[in-house]
């Protein structure tokens, strides 16, 4: 009985993790891959991006109205998605993860939030848009615009510990205050990104869809592993019931026993 429990559930991984891999690959593939979307015909990407209109008006808008006090608030936003805050909190949840010996967390959390923000770096470089604005008195960054770095890894990371904490949550209104957490955390990085000019509209977009997408993955594809592990008292927050649980043991020694 088990047995079939068990073949089924990974039935099941196998079909969602490919309907989410070709999803995914689709999206990304028609920014990479489209010729209107290469370097030397971003001309006709403008024209066929719907939201081009947007994304200038809005970059516009920003760069027309900011002032020192409003930047100085936009800069303390933003760094709820930099590297370097990333870094630390990362540093942290792995030294934690590896004390209590949390294993598939650990994967998950390195394969979920460095990885996606690595693919991410190599879809700049493949698609080489360029920056709303590259010259201003608040102009302080490099590099390409589409995706979103800072959004995506403020994505990534909230997005996955949110779904390390959501299971250890049994009322509704905590588990609500979590999702909310995260989204507005992410949303607030993704705002300042584009009100301080760093940013098209559709960057920040993308990004917050691509880290959707790989949380997504890295949920589809870690439930073999997860699976695989037998929970006692002292195993980690998992997104998936244990399959074999300490009542059923305990059930069973008894039986035996009788």
């Amino acid at each position: 009985m088990r047995i079939d429990r068990v073949h089924h559930s990974r039935i099941g991984v196998s079909v969602r993790l490919r309907i989410c891999l070709f999803s995914g690959t689709r999206f990304t593939g028609f920014f990479v891959t489209n010729p209107l979307i290469l370097p030397q015909n971003y001309v006709a990407f403008a024209m066929v991006n719907p939201l081009a209109g947007p994304d200038h008006e809005v970059a516009g808008w920003f760069h027309a109205h900011l002032t020192r006090t409003f930047v100085s608030v936009l800069r303390a936003l933003t760094e709820f998605g930099s590297s370097e805050w990333i870094g630390v909190v990362l540093f942290f949840a792995v030294l934690f993860f590896v004390w209590k010996k949390w294993w598939p967390s650990l994967v998950t959390l390195i394969v979920a939030v460095p990885g996606g923000m690595l693919l991410n770096e190599l879809l700049k470089q493949l698609v080489h848009r360029h920056r709303p604005f590259v010259d201003g008195p608040f102009v302080d960054w490099s590099g390409y615009s589409f995706a979103s770095g800072h959004t995506i890894g403020a994505t990534l990371l909230y997005g996955q510990l949110a779904l390390f904490i959501l299971p250890a949550m049994k009322a509704r209104h905590w588990r609500r205050l979590t999702v909310a957490s995260a989204a507005l955390l992410i949303a607030l990085v993704g705002f300042s990104r584009i009100a301080l000019g760093a940013h098209f509209l559709t960057d920040v977009l993308a990004a917050i869809v691509f880290g959707i997408l790989w949380l997504a993955f890295c949920l589809f594809a870690g439930k073999p592993m997860r699976r695989s592990v037998v929970l006692a008292p002292g195993v980690p927050l998992v997104s998936e019931p244990a399959l074999v649980r300490v009542e059923e043991t305990e059930q069973a020694a008894q039986s035996l026993l009788s």
